[in-house]
């Protein structure tokens, strides 16, 4: 309806007005997080070989498609259900629309708007463990676990942090999703990653690391372009209003991301001679993913340290995952995403007023090891059955091949 049709059914026009502002606004949010999949397509893309980019972007489309699917049928209603316990929502199987009340509402907002903002979380969060498993997973393991976590995992956790649940109740605050969406994704490739194994070349009989060079700095560096253009979406339009503190959200989240870009650089600069282009780019996702958290609770020099604090983090934790777990992850997914998820949602109560160390840290350990353990029992359960890795041949030939019958660059001579 619009304003008139509002006025005309007995809505003050104020209130009418107001709320087709939340609308507009929450709508705007959700486009730009939707086009977080370009972004995360596009980073994947450019940071792995180009003989495997026709898989990488057909996982990237798949994960919300399937996303968009099943979070429609199952996972909404688990994450934003009639409570159960604290634990999980009981209500709004196959038509969340039945959970609006009697103005066809949800949460304040007209039940679509509501539920396509969630779904496009939700896709987010599946897209994240793409990167870590790239280059040697089958195609349709991977379908199979993409549909997995928007039923089994996101939802559940959502509805703990987001749905009612008993983080809520405990006061646990993550805003955007460092924890409910990023740290979620990064603890599913972390078991991803380490069940599917190494890249082939990945390490020497010796077990020392060999680098594997993605084939296009320039698509990647998009992606992160790209990504840090959509999470002004994802960070200001989780407030689901056009609110005052819009700017100060935005603030936040921008100067954490230039704090980490700036520290990943400096920190690579000191360690290898010279400054790392792909890791400086990841240090940007990196501030990122931390700030989504307490991005509308912290200071802006808060926010500068919470960067900063992700942009070294991410250069270790990548060459700890790469040179010591000895867990193959191409893009840095796990360091990005659920290292610097979970450190942000922590900081969060050290550097805001309103929270408590204790509770985020409770909130994060909870999270994380109950997406710990349904991973492994997915991913398992995937290997067992219809197999998570392709074949040695598959593999060298590239996927785009064996798995797609195509090739992203198919009039192109190029070093694979």
């Amino acid at each position: 309806m619009g304003l008139t049709d509002l006025i005309a059914g007995g809505m003050d026009s104020i209130d009418a007005t107001a709320l087709l502002i939340n609308v507009m606004w929450t709508m705007l949010g959700a486009i730009l997080v939707y086009f977080m999949q370009a972004g995360f397509a596009m980073c994947e893309a450019g940071f792995t070989r180009a003989k495997n980019t026709g898989n990488i972007l057909m996982k990237n489309m798949m994960d919300f498609v399937l996303g968009s699917i099943f979070f429609f049928i199952f996972g909404f209603a688990l994450m934003h259900g009639t409570d159960w316990n604290g634990i999980v929502g009981i209500k709004g199987f196959f038509d969340p629309t039945s959970l609006a009340d009697a103005d066809g509402m949800i949460n304040g907002l007209p039940a679509g708007v509501f539920i396509i903002f969630h779904t496009v979380f939700c896709a987010t969060a599946a897209t994240i463990v793409s990167g870590s498993m790239a280059e040697r997973t089958k195609f349709a393991a991977y379908l199979a676990y993409s549909a997995a976590i928007s039923i089994f995992i996101y939802p559940i956790t959502g509805h703990w942090i987001w749905g009612g649940g008993w983080l809520s109740e405990l006061g646990f605050h993550d805003f955007a999703g460092s924890t409910a969406v990023h740290m979620v994704g990064g603890i599913c490739a972390l078991v991803g990653a380490k069940i599917l194994g190494p890249r082939i070349g990945k390490y020497d009989k010796e077990g020392k690391v060999r680098a594997i060079p993605g084939h296009n700095l320039a698509i990647a560096a998009l992606g992160v372009f790209i990504l840090w253009f959509c999470w002004f979406g994802f960070n200001c339009g989780s407030t689901t209003a056009a609110t005052t503190n819009l700017g100060d959200i935005a603030m936040t989240t921008n100067l954490a991301a230039a704090a980490a870009t700036l520290m990943a650089l400096i920190v690579t600069w000191v360690r290898y001679g010279k400054p790392d282009v792909s890791m400086t780019f990841n240090g940007s996702l990196a501030g990122l993913v931390a700030i989504t958290a307490g991005c509308d609770a912290v200071s802006n020099w808060s926010a500068i340290i919470i960067g900063a604090i992700a942009g070294v983090l991410v250069v270790f934790s990548v060459e700890f995952f790469d040179k010591i777990a000895k867990i193959d992850d191409p893009v840095g997914a796990i360091s990005v995403h659920g290292v610097c998820g979970a450190t942000g949602t922590i900081l969060t109560g050290v550097f805001s007023p309103d929270y408590t160390f204790g509770t985020q840290l409770l909130g994060v350990a909870a999270t994380a090891a109950y997406v710990f353990v349904l991973a492994i029992i997915i991913f398992t359960i995937i290997d067992k059955t219809i197999g998570l890795r392709v074949s040695k041949e598959e593999e060298i030939d590239g996927l785009d091949v064996h798995e797609h019958g195509c090739s992203a660059y198919a009039d192109f001579n190029f070093r694979i």
